[in-house]
Protein backbone atom coordinates (compact mmCIF):
# COMPACT_ATOMS: atom_id res chain seq x y z
CA UNK A 1 0.00 0.00 0.00
CA UNK A 2 1.32 3.42 -0.95
CA UNK A 3 1.36 5.85 1.98
CA UNK A 4 0.27 9.45 1.58
CA UNK A 5 3.16 11.89 1.35
CA UNK A 6 1.68 14.04 4.12
CA UNK A 7 1.74 11.10 6.53
CA UNK A 8 5.34 10.28 5.67
CA UNK A 9 6.42 13.89 6.17
CA UNK A 10 5.54 14.73 9.75
CA UNK A 11 7.04 18.14 10.62
CA UNK A 12 6.55 17.53 14.34
CA UNK A 13 9.35 14.93 14.15
CA UNK A 14 11.84 17.66 13.31
CA UNK A 15 10.35 20.99 14.43
CA UNK A 16 8.26 22.57 17.13
CA UNK A 17 4.91 22.89 15.34
CA UNK A 18 2.30 25.46 16.34
CA UNK A 19 -1.00 24.94 14.55
CA UNK A 20 -3.59 27.64 13.92
CA UNK A 21 -7.14 26.75 12.90
CA UNK A 22 -8.26 29.93 11.14
CA UNK A 23 -12.04 29.99 10.69
CA UNK A 24 -14.31 32.36 8.80
CA UNK A 25 -17.62 33.16 10.47
CA UNK A 26 -20.89 31.80 9.09
CA UNK A 27 -23.30 33.44 6.68
CA UNK A 28 -24.75 36.70 8.00
CA UNK A 29 -28.38 37.78 8.06
CA UNK A 30 -27.76 40.48 5.45
CA UNK A 31 -25.83 38.31 2.99
CA UNK A 32 -28.40 35.57 2.41
CA UNK A 33 -29.12 34.64 -1.19
CA UNK A 34 -25.51 35.32 -2.22
CA UNK A 35 -25.90 39.05 -1.60
CA UNK A 36 -22.46 40.59 -1.02
CA UNK A 37 -22.22 43.51 1.39
CA UNK A 38 -19.32 45.49 2.78
CA UNK A 39 -20.09 44.70 6.41
CA UNK A 40 -16.74 45.77 7.76
CA UNK A 41 -17.11 46.80 11.40
CA UNK A 42 -20.92 46.58 11.35
CA UNK A 43 -22.06 44.18 14.07
CA UNK A 44 -24.41 41.97 12.07
CA UNK A 45 -25.66 38.61 13.29
CA UNK A 46 -25.33 35.23 11.60
CA UNK A 47 -28.27 33.59 9.83
CA UNK A 48 -29.70 30.15 10.62
CA UNK A 49 -27.52 28.74 7.85
CA UNK A 50 -24.57 30.59 9.36
CA UNK A 51 -25.18 28.89 12.70
CA UNK A 52 -25.29 25.49 10.98
CA UNK A 53 -21.97 26.25 9.32
CA UNK A 54 -20.42 27.25 12.63
CA UNK A 55 -21.75 24.15 14.38
CA UNK A 56 -20.11 21.96 11.72
CA UNK A 57 -16.81 23.71 12.32
CA UNK A 58 -17.11 23.27 16.09
CA UNK A 59 -17.90 19.58 15.69
CA UNK A 60 -14.91 19.07 13.40
CA UNK A 61 -12.56 20.69 15.90
CA UNK A 62 -13.83 18.99 19.05
CA UNK A 63 -11.27 16.17 18.91
CA UNK A 64 -8.30 18.51 18.46
CA UNK A 65 -5.99 19.51 21.32
CA UNK A 66 -7.10 23.14 21.35
CA UNK A 67 -5.39 25.36 23.93
CA UNK A 68 -6.89 28.74 23.06
CA UNK A 69 -9.97 30.11 21.28
CA UNK A 70 -9.99 33.66 19.91
CA UNK A 71 -12.17 35.89 17.76
CA UNK A 72 -12.95 39.49 16.98
CA UNK A 73 -15.45 41.22 19.25
CA UNK A 74 -18.17 41.22 16.57
CA UNK A 75 -21.20 38.97 16.98
CA UNK A 76 -20.66 36.93 13.82
CA UNK A 77 -17.27 35.69 15.00
CA UNK A 78 -18.06 35.53 18.71
CA UNK A 79 -20.89 33.07 18.07
CA UNK A 80 -18.53 30.76 16.20
CA UNK A 81 -15.92 30.94 18.95
CA UNK A 82 -18.59 30.27 21.58
CA UNK A 83 -19.74 27.13 19.78
CA UNK A 84 -16.18 25.83 19.60
CA UNK A 85 -15.60 26.76 23.26
CA UNK A 86 -18.56 24.56 24.20
CA UNK A 87 -16.30 21.54 23.58
CA UNK A 88 -13.39 23.12 25.46
CA UNK A 89 -14.85 24.62 28.66
CA UNK A 90 -11.46 24.98 30.36
CA UNK A 91 -9.66 26.60 27.42
CA UNK A 92 -8.97 30.39 27.44
CA UNK A 93 -11.39 32.43 25.32
CA UNK A 94 -10.52 35.99 24.30
CA UNK A 95 -11.72 38.66 21.86
CA UNK A 96 -9.61 41.21 19.97
CA UNK A 97 -10.83 44.34 18.21
CA UNK A 98 -7.76 44.03 15.97
CA UNK A 99 -9.29 40.87 14.47
CA UNK A 100 -12.30 42.82 13.16
CA UNK A 101 -12.99 42.81 9.43
CA UNK A 102 -11.34 45.43 7.22
CA UNK A 103 -13.03 48.74 8.07
CA UNK A 104 -15.04 49.93 5.07
CA UNK A 105 -16.04 53.38 6.33
CA UNK A 106 -18.85 55.01 4.35
CA UNK A 107 -19.36 51.79 2.37
CA UNK A 108 -20.36 49.67 5.33
CA UNK A 109 -23.64 47.82 4.91
CA UNK A 110 -23.80 48.55 1.17
CA UNK A 111 -23.78 46.21 -1.81
CA UNK A 112 -21.28 46.77 -4.62
CA UNK A 113 -24.04 48.20 -6.83
CA UNK A 114 -25.05 50.65 -4.07
CA UNK A 115 -21.42 51.70 -3.66
CA UNK A 116 -21.11 52.57 -7.35
CA UNK A 117 -24.42 54.46 -7.25
CA UNK A 118 -23.66 56.48 -4.10
CA UNK A 119 -19.88 56.85 -4.20
CA UNK A 120 -18.71 56.48 -7.81
CA UNK A 121 -15.53 58.57 -7.38
CA UNK A 122 -14.45 56.68 -4.25
CA UNK A 123 -15.23 53.38 -5.98
CA UNK A 124 -13.10 54.33 -8.97
CA UNK A 125 -10.16 55.24 -6.72
CA UNK A 126 -10.54 52.07 -4.66
CA UNK A 127 -10.53 49.70 -7.61
CA UNK A 128 -7.60 51.51 -9.20
CA UNK A 129 -5.55 50.87 -6.06
CA UNK A 130 -7.44 48.52 -3.76
CA UNK A 131 -4.37 47.81 -1.64
CA UNK A 132 -3.49 51.35 -0.57
CA UNK A 133 -6.61 53.44 -1.09
CA UNK A 134 -8.45 54.21 2.13
CA UNK A 135 -12.24 54.51 1.84
CA UNK A 136 -13.36 57.63 3.76
CA UNK A 137 -13.86 56.55 7.37
CA UNK A 138 -12.16 53.22 6.71
CA UNK A 139 -8.68 51.71 6.42
CA UNK A 140 -6.57 50.26 3.65
CA UNK A 141 -5.45 46.64 3.32
CA UNK A 142 -1.94 47.30 4.59
CA UNK A 143 -3.29 48.79 7.81
CA UNK A 144 -5.75 45.94 8.32
CA UNK A 145 -3.11 43.29 7.67
CA UNK A 146 -0.68 44.91 10.10
CA UNK A 147 -3.12 44.84 13.03
CA UNK A 148 -4.35 41.30 12.33
CA UNK A 149 -0.88 39.82 11.86
CA UNK A 150 0.28 41.41 15.11
CA UNK A 151 -2.39 39.37 16.95
CA UNK A 152 -1.44 36.17 15.14
CA UNK A 153 2.22 36.66 16.04
CA UNK A 154 1.34 37.27 19.68
CA UNK A 155 -0.87 34.18 19.89
CA UNK A 156 1.65 32.00 18.07
CA UNK A 157 4.24 32.87 20.73
CA UNK A 158 1.68 32.25 23.49
CA UNK A 159 0.80 28.81 22.10
CA UNK A 160 4.21 27.63 20.91
CA UNK A 161 3.98 23.90 20.20
CA UNK A 162 0.19 23.90 20.68
CA UNK A 163 -3.01 24.23 18.66
CA UNK A 164 -5.33 27.23 18.82
CA UNK A 165 -8.33 28.67 17.00
CA UNK A 166 -9.08 32.10 15.58
CA UNK A 167 -12.58 32.84 14.27
CA UNK A 168 -12.34 35.92 12.09
CA UNK A 169 -13.58 37.43 8.83
CA UNK A 170 -13.14 36.78 5.12
CA UNK A 171 -11.01 39.82 4.41
CA UNK A 172 -8.88 39.50 7.53
CA UNK A 173 -8.31 35.77 6.95
CA UNK A 174 -7.20 36.49 3.39
CA UNK A 175 -4.75 39.13 4.60
CA UNK A 176 -3.30 36.71 7.16
CA UNK A 177 -2.94 34.01 4.49
CA UNK A 178 -1.17 36.47 2.16
CA UNK A 179 1.32 37.13 4.97
CA UNK A 180 1.84 33.40 5.58
CA UNK A 181 2.49 32.75 1.88
CA UNK A 182 4.58 35.89 1.35
CA UNK A 183 2.16 37.18 -1.28
CA UNK A 184 1.86 40.77 -2.37
CA UNK A 185 -1.54 42.11 -1.30
CA UNK A 186 -2.50 42.58 -4.93
CA UNK A 187 -3.08 38.79 -4.84
CA UNK A 188 -5.55 38.93 -1.96
CA UNK A 189 -8.55 38.09 -4.18
CA UNK A 190 -6.90 35.09 -5.88
CA UNK A 191 -8.31 32.63 -3.36
CA UNK A 192 -11.65 32.33 -1.61
CA UNK A 193 -12.82 32.48 1.98
CA UNK A 194 -16.32 31.02 2.07
CA UNK A 195 -18.68 31.28 5.01
CA UNK A 196 -17.84 28.66 7.62
CA UNK A 197 -14.53 27.84 5.97
CA UNK A 198 -11.51 26.41 7.77
CA UNK A 199 -7.85 27.13 7.07
CA UNK A 200 -4.96 25.41 8.84
CA UNK A 201 -1.63 27.20 9.24
CA UNK A 202 1.46 25.65 10.78
CA UNK A 203 4.28 27.66 12.32
CA UNK A 204 7.78 26.23 12.74
CA UNK A 205 10.98 27.53 14.29
CA UNK A 206 12.16 28.76 10.90
CA UNK A 207 8.99 29.47 8.94
CA UNK A 208 5.32 28.73 8.36
CA UNK A 209 3.09 26.96 5.86
CA UNK A 210 -0.52 26.78 4.79
CA UNK A 211 -1.77 23.23 5.38
CA UNK A 212 -5.45 23.66 4.44
CA UNK A 213 -7.27 26.44 2.56
CA UNK A 214 -10.95 27.44 2.52
CA UNK A 215 -12.17 23.98 3.44
CA UNK A 216 -15.71 23.10 4.50
CA UNK A 217 -15.68 19.30 4.58
CA UNK A 218 -12.25 17.65 4.83
CA UNK A 219 -11.45 15.08 7.50
CA UNK A 220 -8.05 16.03 8.89
CA UNK A 221 -5.12 13.98 7.52
CA UNK A 222 -3.04 14.85 10.61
Amino acid sequence: MTKRIDTLWDPSRFYTVTRLYLVRHGQTVNTQGDTFRYNGHLDVDVSEEGMRQLKRIAYRLKQRLIKGIYSSDLTRTRKGADLIAHYFPDVPREEFTDLREVKQGIWEGLTLQEVWEKFPEEARKKFEDYVHYRIPGGENLVEAQTRAVSIVKRLTKRHSGEEFVIVAHGGINSLIICWVLGLDLRNVFRFRQDFGALNVIEFFDDGMSLRLLNDTCTIFPF
